[in-house]
């Protein structure tokens, strides 16, 4: 649970910093718009979320997580609940390899089609 919280940690920081997008839509429109360097996605969302953040994901060749529940990933990005969020900024990839243990580059997981659940 502890890497967990790290990666929600810092995602809340590229929420307040502007370098993350929330909701569906948000995400969606990041990812086609190549701006997505990483998409969490949230443990309890519906299957159809699921189904549908996961091809998009491996479509566009970007990293996926999957972590939490909504009510956790909501909060990190300031909201009630949200299934889905995604990094815009390099520097915050960096911080989410670093707290996941891992010395790995940006997309990554995505060109290899792997998706990783913490």
């Amino acid at each position: 649970m502890e890497k967990e919280q790290r990666v929600l940690q810092v995602l809340a920081l590229a929420k307040k910093a502007g370098k993350a997008a929330s909701g569906g839509y948000q995400v969606e429109q990041a990812v086609k718009g190549g701006k997505a360097l990483m998409v969490f996605l949230a443990a309890d969302a519906s299957d159809n979320t699921k189904k549908q953040v996961r091809n998009m994901c491996t479509y566009y060749r970007v990293p996926l997580i999957c972590l939490a529940d909504k009510e956790k990933l909501g909060h990190s990005v300031g909201c009630e609940s949200r299934s889905s969020a995604a990094i815009l900024d390099q520097s915050f990839i960096k911080a989410v390899n670093k707290a996941l243990g891992r010395e790995i580059g940006v997309g990554s997981e995505g060109v290899n089609g792997k998706n990783e659940n913490i």
